[in-house]
C-alpha cells in the first residue's frame, strides 16, 4: 500500500495562500494532507524560516510545490530540506546558486505586470489594481482577481537582491509548469529555470497565476509528482 505524500503549497509575491484553494479543495477531495500558510514576503531568510517551520510539522514525506516567488523560497530550502522528496515549480522563479531575482531582472524591461510597482516607505511593493487585473491575473474572472488584489500580499523590494545559495533542485526531483503567456516571469525564463534543473516539464497557455486560472493543469503535474516520489509504506 503506497503511502500518501504531504502537499505544502508555497504561494508567491502579490498573492496569498488563498490562491491555491481550488487546488487545495481538489487534493482534499483525494485525502491527501495540505498546508498552504501565509509567507511575510520579507526577506529570504525568514520566509525560508517560514517553511522550514511548516515542513517539521508534516509526517511523513512532503512534496513541496511553490508559485512565482514562492519558487525562490522553496529553491532557497537548500539540500536539507526536512521530510521533502520532491519540488513543484508553477510558474516560479528556479535561480542557480549565486543568483539574485533583481539581476535577473535587470537584464530586460520590466514585464508588464510589474512595470508600475507602488513602493511603500516600508520599502514593500505593491501591484497597482489596473496591472494586477490586466497582467498579474489577465485570465482570471475580474471580480476574482480584484479580491486577489485587495488580499495581495505585497513584497520588500529588497529580497530581490537576496543571493541564492545552494539550490534544493541540485538535490531533490524537480517538476515544472511553464506559463506560456506569462506576464510577470518572461515564460523563456521559465524555460531555463526548467531545463538547467533537469526537471519534468509542461506548458500550459495561461498567464501567471496558473493554479487560479488552470487549477487542473496544475493539480495534474501535482499529481504526476505525486506517482513519481510515493514510497511503499
Amino acid at each position: 500500500m503506497a503511502t500518501l505524500p504531504n502537499i505544502v503549497l508555497v504561494h508567491g509575491a502579490w498573492a496569498d495562500g488563498s490562491s491555491w484553494s481550488a487546488v487545495v479543495e481538489r487534493l482534499q477531495a483525494d485525502g491527501y494532507t495540505v498546508t498552504a500558510p501565509q509567507f511575510p514576503l520579507n526577506s529570504l531568510a525568514d520566509n525560508v524560516a517560514r517553511l522550514r517551520e511548516v515542513l517539521a510539522r508534516q509526517h511523513g514525506p512532503t512534496l513541496v510545490a511553490g508559485h512565482s516567488y514562492g519558487g525562490q523560497i522553496v529553491t532557497a530550502l537548500g539540500t536539507d530540506a526536512p521530510n521533502v522528496v520532491g519540488l513543484v515549480y508553477i510558474a516560479g522563479f528556479g535561480l542557480d546558486e549565486g543568483e539574485s531575482i533583481g539581476a535577473l531582472l535587470a537584464q530586460g524591461p520590466p514585464t508588464p505586470a510589474i512595470a508600475h510597482l507602488d513602493v511603500d516607505k516600508q520599502g514593500f511593493a505593491w501591484l497597482p489594481e489596473e496591472d494586477y487585473v490586466g497582467h498579474f491575473a489577465a485570465d482570471v474572472d475580474p471580480v476574482k482577481a480584484r479580491v486577489m488584489f485587495a488580499v495581495q500580499q505585497p513584497l520588500s523590494w529588497s529580497a530581490l537582491d537576496d543571493v541564492m545559495g545552494m539550490p534544493a533542485w541540485k538535490a531533490l526531483p524537480s517538476w515544472f509548469l511553464v506559463a506560456d503567456g506569462d506576464q510577470t516571469i518572461p515564460p523563456d525564463a521559465e524555460r531555463l529555470f526548467a531545463k538547467r534543473m533537469g526537471a519534468t516539464t509542461v506548458e500550459v497557455s495561461s498567464n501567471h497565476v496558473a493554479m487560479v486560472s488552470h487549477p487542473n493543469d496544475v493539480l495534474k503535474l501535482i499529481k504526476t509528482a505525486i506517482q513519481a516520489v510515493q514510497v511503499s509504506a
